[in-house]
């Protein structure tokens, strides 16, 4: 059931009321955590829920823009009354997923699962985390200082022939980035996120694990990986979508590992959803525990096991564009990709170094089932962070190729705006240097973003039969310029009607078939003049801003 977002009036309401969900003060050090999964909805069904109930304005338009049906099963919450029967037994409940239909309950001391098994409406019940030792295994996120081959250090992105994206204005404007990990110890002080912070792009915070909004007393893995995002220190470092905006999750417990950070992640992937974000942005993967007995086997890898990708492909099916570490398992025993980078509609993203040859560590694919894995590499050897105030170091990990790729697909989503999450995978798979012959290693290889802008360009931008063309006029959210071939450089203008001018951009080098003007770039509304200036020459439109 469709609607239309100046409908919604109780956004607010529900986030709100899905934040309860995750109500801060824990104090209770709770020892064993068990998924209970539910065999139905109870009498709940779309036609009971208003939309804005349910998502955020952002997310029902991004729904639309992809003409995704809403609400459905998996936008409907687990049945209360399912939540209240169990919680009266004695357990606590610490989040649901509604697109697994599992609720995640909590206790001091263990339970006889098999009452909670034998109730009619439970289909299933595991135990995803309990008291033991933390196994001897490195802390997977632990950042590993690699000054080797230091080249440029915009290589990352240069090597992806993003800097001609970024130095045309592609920066990730106006796309919601969602980076699950570990903890941003420092994100909120670090000189590389100043202008980040300053223009207050980071949209808000969520601890899964802690359940309260405070994610900066952590790891420093996720502040690393949002430097390589966002970061922007001249001269030293540039992150690969500096203009997007961002959500931060912790969803990863470092004190130990258990599947229950799957649950973790999965109740953060649908936070996301609801508020409307257009990427996950993920550097964590779950094959082995600290307990092996819940560990996966690499036949787990096959797109449909693992209770983390099965969310992760759900939330494809939303419209976001998941983007997944490969892992760092090849020189270890597991060797292989790791999930939720299994997913059928998740792009897994192995390490090259600096010279696009395969690191050392990168997780290896195929999936179990034989679809090629990785999707695409970016760098991952040598890449420049920063988790302090003392400066940036290069580190490596597929836990950096993964947010130079991410940010770049928010350069993509910015330019050609009405691209759709498997338009973007697939032009990502073509444009890239092993398309003809992946492999293993490389999955279809290094992407060349340009490339992928183009070719996106060619079947959703519609040529004008004129050199340029403007619309929609009179227009209220953003006025759009389209070329009939690439414009070389471009220089646009914005005069009211007695000469002064409100808007002024030019880019030496202009590599799209689109120039975007949002409305709140021009100020109030009425008559105006835009001059664009290209190569092939220059036209003058009257445009007319209308109120909303």
């Amino acid at each position: 059931m469709n609607r239309k977002p100046h409908l919604c009036i109780l956004t607010v309401l529900f986030l709100f009321t899905a934040a309860s969900l995750f109500s801060s003060g824990q104090t209770i050090e709770y020892n064993y955590f068990y998924r209970v999964y539910f065999t139905d909805k109870g009498n709940y069904s779309p036609e009971l829920f208003d939309p804005c109930n349910l998502l955020s304005q952002r997310a029902i338009a991004r729904r639309l823009k992809h003409r995704i049906s809403f609400p459905d099963y998996y936008d409907l919450p687990v049945f209360d009354e399912y939540l209240k029967q169990i919680s009266s037994s004695g357990l606590t409940l610490h989040c649901t997923s509604r697109w697994m239909n599992t609720g995640l309950f909590k206790s001091i001391n263990p339970v006889n699962t098999s009452l909670i098994e034998n109730l009619p409406f439970v289909s299933k019940v595991l135990t995803v985390k309990h008291p033991g030792v933390k196994t001897t295994k490195p802390d997977k996120l632990e950042l590993v200082i690699d000054d080797r081959d230091a080249l440029p250090y915009d290589n990352p992105v240069s090597m992806l022939n993003g800097e001609v994206v970024q130095s045309s204005g592609f920066n990730g404007k106006g796309v919601l980035i969602a980076v699950l990990d570990g903890g941003f110890y420092k994100a909120n002080t670090i000189s590389s996120l100043a202008a980040l912070r300053a223009r207050k792009g980071i949209k808000g915070t969520y601890d899964f694990v802690r359940k309260s909004p405070e994610v900066y007393s952590y790891h420093n893995h996720g502040t690393a990986v949002l430097s390589v995002l966002a970061g922007d220190i001249l001269g030293y470092l540039r992150g690969s979508a500096p203009d997007a905006n961002y959500w931060l999750f912790r969803t990863e417990d470092v004190s130990s590992e258990f599947p229950v950070e799957e649950d973790f992640w999965v109740a953060a992937a649908e936070f996301a959803d609801s508020i409307g974000v257009d990427i996950i942005s993920s550097s964590l993967g779950y094959f082995t525990f600290d307990d092996p007995e819940m560990d996966y086997k690499y036949e787990d890898m096959n797109g449909m096991s693992a209770f983390v990708t099965k969310a992760a492909d759900i939330a494809f099916s939303k419209g976001i564009l998941v983007v997944s570490s490969a892992g760092n398992e090849r020189d270890n025993p597991w060797k292989h990709i790791i999930a939720p980078s299994d997913g059928f509609n998740v792009l897994c993203i192995g390490a090259v170094d600096g010279y696009n040859v395969i690191s050392s560590f990168s997780s290896a694919g195929p999936s179990a089932d034989g679809r090629i894995k990785p999707d695409n590499v970016a760098q991952g050897v040598a890449v420049t962070v920063q988790v302090n105030d003392t400066g940036v170091v290069r580190a490596s990990g597929t836990s950096f190729s993964c947010p130079v790729l991410s940010g770049m697909c928010a350069c993509i989503i910015q330019a050609v705006p009405d691209a759709k999450p498997t338009d973007i995978i697939n032009a990502l798979h073509q444009c890239s240097d092993k398309y003809f012959n992946p492999d293993s290693l490389y999955g279809y290889g290094l992407p060349d973003i340009k490339a992928v802008i183009d070719t996106l360009q060619s079947f959703i931008v519609l040529k004008p039969g004129i050199i340029i063309a403007a619309g929609p006029n009179p227009f209220t959210d953003y006025i759009e310029f389209r070329f009939a071939e690439e414009p070389g450089y471009i220089n646009v203008e914005i005069f009211t009607i007695s000469g002064l001018t409100v808007y002024k951009r030019n880019y030496a080098r202009y590599i799209s078939r689109t120039f975007r003007i949002n409305e709140q770039e021009i100020p109030g509304h009425g008559v105006y003049f835009a001059r664009i200036t290209i190569a092939k020459g220059s036209s003058v439109f009257k445009i007319i801003k209308l109120n909303k």
